[in-house]
């Protein structure tokens, strides 16, 4: 109609200035149509694209490529929420934001905080120049930007980010509308992919649920199956629906005869007591190792210890009950014997008693025997101990007088000495002085020498420590002690000198000095001290 009425104008006689002015206002008009076809065409096309996706990584890539292809831009990026909401983390980037991936913000911080705190567009002619940027020096190359949010339910879960790193590139308006549409078919995609993933997830969880409900089957069926004791389910009216094998071993029936019926082995005189337990049962309670009595086949009656208990369905209602059966006749049998060799036991335990309390008198009279040995021993220890101090007072009185002999033996050794030297010595040198012949002068020496050693202690030690040394060998002894050779002693003694050879190899022996190397004038020389 406008184009229609421009025409009429011009054939009315306008100017043709106006009819170009109107002429290009058309064709402005047009341009936006067309461009506005064309985004909604790619709009169209871009939501079809994004609803095909179902992985949501995917198809947070997929969204901002799309946002960026819309824009005719190659740098964008996407935020989410992260963890309890308290921050928003990257987590698709394209051209620039490649290298910022997992970059976090809060609200209000840069422009992806500005557009979750402020719930709107944010659109910045230059980022460098923005007051609310970030400070990270790697986004100078950032001009001309712009934020849209993602919003769910009027509450911000994610920030669609484009940017121009060319300064004389612009977003229009027009491509900011374009851009909250897209944020709002981005939110359809996401919600239908966590939608799939929710879905998804919980169709592995009750196939899991399912796989351990069959695997519970299983084990419960291996579990009848292996059981050692026998056991039956029975429905509410007391028909048997299982046995299992044990059951079968045990009582002798197989299984085709029980099923679907009522089993009849309990014996007349049980079925009171099983009667009372089937009402406890009925009632709620749980039968737990009950004893009774239970028929085979063959008419033997086995003592049996059984369990009892409902099952139900998923109602709650009580559908049958499962009963446990062991058999405890070779346990009764066992009891009965114990309970006789129980009584055995007691008889021997009197009898051993009665044995014991004559034991327990004889050991009494031992005690007592015991105890008067033990006071005569007592008696004859304080006697001894009596005998031993006396004896104690007399040996002192023995090492007294015995100390006082030697005191008075030390003394009349002084005084041999003293008088010796007074009385003898001096004669002896006299005699000395006055014989001119060698040979007697000898004979006066070996006279002083011995005379000395009577009073010497040497003989008297040999003496007493080597009785059985000869007189012979105790006078040779005594020259070698004295330093002569063998020949000296020979002429002394006059002996020939293979004899004092013979002597001195008897006294080495006596002495117990054979093929040691200790020199015998040295060693004899001790028996002075």
């Amino acid at each position: 109609m406008t184009s229609t009425a421009g025409f009429s104008s011009a054939a009315d006689g306008n100017t043709p200035g106006a009819v170009l002015e109107e002429l290009a206002r058309l064709r402005r008009y047009n341009e936006i149509l067309r461009r506005q076809n064309e985004y909604l065409t790619a709009l169209h096309e871009t939501s079809l694209g994004l609803l095909d996706k179902l992985d949501k990584q995917e198809l947070l890539q997929t969204i901002i490529e799309r946002a960026a292809r819309l824009t005719g831009t190659s740098h964008g990026y996407i935020y989410l929420l992260h963890g309890n909401g308290c921050q928003m983390e990257m987590r698709v980037g394209l051209g620039f934001f490649t290298s910022q991936l997992g970059r976090r913000v809060e609200r209000g911080e840069g422009l992806g905080g500005q557009v979750w705190q402020t719930e709107r567009p944010v659109l910045v002619d230059d980022y460098r120049q923005w007051p609310h940027r970030l400070a990270d020096k790697v986004l100078d190359g950032l001009r001309c930007i712009v934020g849209i949010p993602i919003k769910s339910e009027s509450k911000v879960i994610g920030v669609i980010g484009l940017a121009h790193v060319d300064q004389r590139r612009r977003f229009e308006d027009e491509v900011i509308t374009l851009l909250e549409r897209f944020a709002a078919l981005a939110l359809i995609a996401l919600e239908k992919a966590a939608l799939y993933s929710e879905a998804r997830r919980e169709l592995a969880e009750r196939k899991r649920a399912e796989e351990r409900i069959r695997q519970s089957q299983k084990r419960y069926r291996l579990f009848l199956e292996s059981s050692p004791d026998p056991i039956v389910v029975y429905d509410m009216q007391g028909h048997a629906t299982y046995v299992n094998p044990a059951f079968e071993q045990t009582f002798g029936y197989s299984r085709k005869e029980l099923l679907g019926k009522q089993i009849d082995f309990v014996p007349p005189e049980a079925w009171p007591e099983t009667r009372a337990a089937i009402r406890d049962m009925l009632s709620g309670q749980k039968i737990n190792l009950f004893e009774t009595r239970r028929t085979t086949r063959d008419g033997r009656k086995l003592d049996v210890q059984l369990s009892s208990t409902l099952y139900l369905n998923e109602d709650g209602q009580p559908v049958g009950n499962i009963v446990t059966l062991r058999d405890i006749s070779a346990r009764k049998r066992a009891e009965e014997a114990l309970r006789n060799y129980h009584d055995q036991l007691e008889e021997l335990v009197d009898e051993r008693t009665a044995e014991l309390g004559l034991a327990n008198q004889q050991l009494q009279h031992e005690i007592e025997d015991r105890k008067r040995a033990e006071q005569t021993l007592r008696r004859r220890e304080r006697e001894l101990q009596a005998q031993s101090h006396h004896l104690e007072e007399v040996n002192t009185a023995l090492r007294v007088l015995i100390k006082q002999r030697e005191a008075d033996k030390h003394e009349l050794e002084q005084n041999v000495l003293s008088n010796i030297g007074e009385l003898v010595e001096p004669y002896l040198e006299r005699l000395k002085k006055s014989c001119r012949k060698t040979s007697q002068n000898t004979l006066i020496s070996i006279m002083e020498s011995n005379l000395k050693s009577i009073v010497s202690p040497f003989i008297r030690n040999l003496a007493f420590k080597h009785h059985h040394l000869t007189p012979t060998e105790i006078r040779v002894a005594n020259l070698i002690k004295g330093g002569k050779t063998n020949k000296e002693i020979a002429e002394i003694l006059l002996l020939s000198k293979n004899t004092v050879l013979f002597h001195r190899h008897n006294i080495r022996k006596k002495l117990a000095l054979t093929n040691q190397k200790i020199n015998l004038r040295s060693h004899l020389l001790t028996f002075d001290e």
